[in-house]
């Protein structure tokens, strides 16, 4: 069972921070997703956060667009996009509105539904891996573009909450350098995951394309 029974999402301020506020104080918080089949609940224990205007790295750098316009929208917005024509990815926006940063949730533990999740990510070799890495943790969860703007403040009966789950000892967090992320973006350590969980997915630095000769 998942630690908020009452399903009492996040307040809105508790986004409304600057992202590298927010970012580790999301460990340890609850993602549900309803879907048709019922609940699926995840644990967060891998965050990366995204500073807009001030980060390389982010999709909001060069401003608006119709793919990002989400994240310069009210906090505690679901950020959905869809990366190698393969695989969707889940952001939530914080901070002001209009400041376009966002938090990327890269791995978590299911802790509820887990039957429906394995459905989805049939190729896991166990409970583990089910969410482990951001695209994995979309498919788990049945998350794609139609998520896109969801509010995951919302009370009542909504596609996408966030819970307050169980907070983690700041004494477990760790934090670094952001995954596969290139140039200077890809220097700052707003990488933030529990020690020692062994949900959280591998570091691995960004590999430039190698041209075909």
């Amino acid at each position: 069972m998942i630690a908020t029974p009452d399903r009492t999402p996040l307040p809105r301020p508790f986004f409304d921070r600057p992202v590298l506020e927010v970012a580790p104080d999301l460990l340890g918080r609850v993602i549900v997703r309803t879907t048709p089949d019922g609940p699926i609940a995840l644990r967060l224990t891998e965050v990366e956060a995204y500073d807009g205007p001030n980060d390389p790295g982010s999709h909001a750098y060069r401003g608006r667009t119709a793919r990002n316009s989400v994240m310069f929208g009210p906090p505690g917005h679901v950020y959905v996009y869809f990366t190698y024509g393969m695989w969707h990815c889940m952001n939530l926006v914080c901070g002001p509105e209009g400041r376009a940063a966002g938090i990327l949730l890269r791995a978590g533990e299911i802790v509820e539904g887990a039957e429906l999740a394995r459905k989805r990510r049939s190729s896991a070799r166990d409970d583990r891996e089910l969410a482990k890495g951001p695209a994995r943790l979309a498919t788990a969860l049945d998350v794609d573009r139609a998520l896109d703007g969801a509010d995951a403040c919302a009370p009542g009966d909504q596609p996408l909450t966030a819970l307050p789950g169980t907070p983690v000892d700041p004494d477990r967090v760790r934090s670094g350098p952001r995954t596969g992320v290139a140039g200077e973006g890809g220097l700052h350590p707003w990488r933030f995951w529990i020690a020692d969980d062994p949900t959280v997915s591998p570091y691995r630095a960004h590999a430039p394309k190698r041209r075909r000769s």
